[in-house]
């Protein structure tokens, strides 16, 4: 095979080349001995593995790598050529005559002090030019350091930043390393996106300190020992291996091999000049450093987590570790991505899930357009699909670990983690969940669009506990306190979130004084953590029995996003997995009939509820800078540009009116928490004006042909649901009548039938009646649905049943008649709780839908997160 590739090889480079042979072999390329036809020399033609070149793609590593070739210096191994040939990426240097400092290392062992310290220096004036000039090597070590007639020169300058760059940082998709684990540095080793010079500076120290000693800093039977080593173990004193090294060299080398970047070195200049000055000392070593700090171990669950997340030859695909914080206290950080096939999804409310016993770890992962959820345990790198799960979201364990709950199709579902059938625990009024927690009695708290609700993890009819009110307005994230008699949970009163407790028994709500934020939970042997409102995660000291705080909160994570009222972040025994990456954006997206999605715009904003307007040529659509700050934008299709329709509050689930002039939304005056109904020219030409008001919260639906009648949502105290309308001079009007909760209405073009959903039939269904009236009702889904949406001939419905998008065809004359189902497509996109998510256009051949962006996210792995408390305290 070798032969072979060979003589293709050389017929692809035979007008500029000669092979002469093989001269070894790397972790990324083959090296050949070559004669450069056109200037008649000889030169080291390296090769890339074909595998690597694959991921890389041809154009982009020309493109990344002439970067490099700019690079002139006496130390520094120039780049002559590069370019791709019959599939092949090569690139070509000058053939040296001699040794590499690794050859002379396997000869000599140790070298001596003058001669280490003398290539030390000129390997350092290479790094520092280079570095000067905006390229760092990232694989700097014996193999790549040349000795010709004893002056060292450094090859393969910056290749290794042309190969990540060029891969778009894909590098660890081919299962190789771009570092030799002895050398690397422990961002290097964690995987860290934030290389600098200072990573360079680390392993030309690890160099000096074998060339000093005969070994590396940090030795090992296999690669994933030496890289826990590297990330957790200080390097001995380079003095204790051998007493003759200068105390100044020996400073030198312990500040190069510092664990933190900011504590190394801030140029190569700076480690040479220590080099030569005698009188360069450190604290650490004024002090002892063997004796001031003894080497940190890893706990057997750390020892497990970086174990799995390690490979043999470096960082394999699906998983990376992130950046290590230097002690006290040791803040371990493990940054860890998926295969595609098993990447990690955002979807509404918590995303991940941790084990009790802090050994597994539950998300939601896939595609955007098929997510179930995955099982990853610490000490295993491989995420495996539970079965049963598609379209699940919002995982949680059960108190013993052998049962995830979750929610999926308007059901909430529970399976055992060991594998199963999925059970029905309970039908839910509707898809979204806003928190569920599972008690030691095998009772589980969730809150629905009702309010707070108990339902038995055996099974069983869901009792509500504490109604959404007027003065409590959102019940949020329950968890339960170890007892299960009483829960944590969020409260948002006119905007303003704060935690409370739950008291099962009588339904009793307390607010904690001056406590605000969200995402409260109760952690063993007594702590609270939860998202502040300025999105800081923090823990404090929790008396369980008297439940109250009992000191002050400390923070545990600077920045932590939160979206929708859940924080981005899960806590377990010994462990943290904190959601990043990114915002939580979306793109407007159009999709055909069968699924397949194209951008209508490029522009990644959190948008929501886009609507296409009467002619088809605008869009409104709300979009949201935080939770509740947003505002009513209309996108030109032609243009593709966004014009701003309004500026305080936020605004947003916008409505056309039938002529295309005006658009009805919801308004929330901040700091109220209730949305009101106004309207606006759609043109931006005059300010908006209030259509209704009320004591409660109201989102528009739609506008009759004549513009004189609004069909709108209203919530209140007394009702989780009411479908209402109103004409100007007139009191609201509810329409239908029924006692059932109503939401997700729908106006037909012809203005005669609201296709809506209600719980009438014992689960939410689409149906349609006529209106104004409500005589007579159709049922228009069959297994569940909601937001339905007409076409705009009137001829058929469309809407939403779990991740499914389906169809039915409708004629109203000379009698009403709807076709059974038929279904489009999958699609796992975001839902809402009271009104269509997209629209359809006129022909009903697009749907225009928010579509999440992929691979912004993220998932990072901390250890011993509350370890870390007492080094950052912070009253709250």
């Amino acid at each position: 095979m070798a032969q072979a590739v060979n003589e293709r090889l050389a017929a692809a480079l035979v007008d500029r080349y000669v092979i002469a042979g093989e001269l070894g072999q790397g972790g990324m390329a083959t090296v050949y001995l070559a004669h450069d036809l056109k200037h008649d020399r000889k030169v080291a033609l390296k090769v890339l593995k074909p595998e690597l070149a694959a991921v890389i793609g041809a154009d982009r590593f020309v493109v990344e790598i002439k970067t490099t070739a700019a690079l002139q210096h006496p130390h520094i191994l120039p780049l002559f050529d590069s370019g791709s040939a019959d599939g092949f990426l090569y690139y070509v240097m000058p053939y040296i005559e001699g040794e590499t400092l690794r050859g002379k290392l396997d000869r000599e062992t140790q070298f001596g002090i003058e001669e280490a310290v003398k290539i030390t220096v000129a390997v350092a004036d290479a790094l520092d030019y280079a570095h000067r000039h905006g390229v760092i090597h990232r694989d700097i070590k014996p193999e790549n350091i040349l000795l010709h007639d004893g002056r060292p020169i450094v090859a393969d300058f910056g290749i290794a930043l042309a190969l990540s760059a060029a891969a778009g940082g894909r590098m660890t998709e081919t299962g190789m390393s771009l570092g030799t684990p002895h050398y690397m540095s422990p961002e290097q080793a964690t995987a860290d996106k934030e290389i600098t010079g200072r990573s360079d500076i680390y392993s030309l120290g690890s160099v000096l300190f074998e060339m000093l000693t005969g070994e590396p800093p940090h030795m090992g039977k296999s690669a994933q020992q030496i890289i826990m080593k590297i990330v957790s173990d200080e390097a001995r004193p380079v003095t204790e291996l051998r007493k003759a090294v200068p105390p100044n060299v020996a400073a030198a080398v312990a500040k190069s091999l510092e664990k933190l970047p900011a504590d190394r070195f801030g140029t190569a200049k700076e480690f040479a000049e220590a080099l030569g000055d005698r009188s360069f000392s450190t604290a650490a070593t004024r002090a002892g450093r063997s004796t001031a700090s003894a080497p940190q171990r890893l706990s057997a669950l750390q020892w497990a987590i970086v174990a799995a997340v390690f490979g043999l030859a470096g960082l394999l695909a699906g998983s990376r570790i992130g950046r290590a914080v230097a002690p006290p206290p040791r803040d371990m950080r493990f940054t860890l991505t998926f295969p595609d096939s098993a990447r990690f999804v955002e979807s509404f409310g918590p995303s991940i899930a941790i084990s009790p016993d802090g050994k597994m770890l539950v998300y939601t992962g896939g595609s955007t357009t098929h997510r179930e959820l995955f099982l990853r345990r610490f000490d295993d790198l491989r995420p495996t699909p539970i079965a049963g799960t598609e379209g699940a979201y919002m995982p949680f364990f059960s108190p013993d670990g052998e049962w995830l709950g979750f929610v999926a199709n308007q059901r909430l579902m529970k399976i055992r983690v060991s594998g199963g059938t999925p059970i029905v625990i309970t039908s839910l009024l509707g898809n979204i969940v806003a928190g569920a927690t599972w008690s030691r009695a095998d009772v589980i708290l969730l809150e629905d669009v009702s309010g707070l609700s108990r339902v038995s993890a055996g099974g069983g009819p869901l009792v509500l506990i504490a109604p959404v009110d007027s003065m409590h307005q959102l019940l949020e994230w329950p968890s339960f306190l170890p007892a299960g008699d009483a829960a944590l949970f969020t409260v948002t009163r006119k905007g303003v979130a704060s935690l409370g407790l739950l008291t099962l028994a009588d339904g009793q709500v307390t607010v904690f004084d001056g406590v605000q934020g969200t995402n409260a939970t109760y952690h063993a042997p007594g702590y609270v953590t939860w998202a502040t409102g300025d999105g800081v995660f923090v823990v404090a000291p929790f008396d369980a029995g008297q439940r109250r705080f009992t000191g002050p909160a400390r923070t545990l994570l600077d920045h932590v996003a939160v979206d929708g009222g859940a924080a981005k972040v899960a806590v377990g025994p010994g462990v943290m997995v904190q959601v990043e990456g990114g915002a939580s954006n979306g793109r407007l997206l159009r999709l055909d009939r069968r699924g397949n999605a194209r951008p209508e715009i490029p522009d990644e904003l959190g948008f929501d509820s886009p609507r296409y307007s009467p002619d088809g040529r605008r869009i409104a659509v709300g979009i949201f800078t935080s939770n509740l700050a947003g505002d009513l934008w209309v996108v030109d299709r032609t243009t593709r540009t966004l014009q701003r329709i309004t500026f305080t509050g936020s605004a947003g689930r916008p409505e056309w009116s039938r002529d295309g002039r005006r658009i009805a939304f919801g308004f929330l005056p901040l700091p109220s928490s209730s949305w009101e109904v106004y309207g606006a020219p759609a043109d931006g030409s005059g300010s908006p004006d209030s259509l209704v008001i009320s004591p409660g919260t109201d989102f528009p639906y739609a506008w009759t042909g004549r513009g004189d009648t609004l069909i709108y949502l209203h919530q209140s105290a007394a009702t989780r649901g009411d479908i209402l309308y109103v004409r100007p001079g007139s009191a609201p009007q509810v329409f239908a009548g029924t006692p059932a909760n109503e939401s997700h209405a729908a106006l037909s073009p012809d203005g005669r039938w609201l296709a809506y959903v209600s719980d009438e039939s014992g689960r939410r269904e689409v149906n349609i009646r006529p209106f104004p009236t409500g005589a007579g009702r159709w049922q228009v889904s069959a297994a569940g649905g909601i937001e339905p949406r007409w076409s705009r001939y009137g001829n058929e419905i469309i809407y939403r049943s779990g991740d499914l998008f389906l169809a039915v065809s409708v004629t109203t004359r000379p009698v009403m008649r709807v076709s059974r189902p038929d279904t489009l497509f999958r699609g796992q996109y975001p839902l809402s709780a009271i009104r269509a998510s997209y629209d359809v256009s006129a022909d009903g051949n697009e749907i225009i839908i928010v579509g999440p962006i992929e691979g912004v996210r993220q998932l990072t792995v901390r250890l011993d997160p509350l370890a870390a408390v007492q080094a950052t305290p912070r009253d709250r």
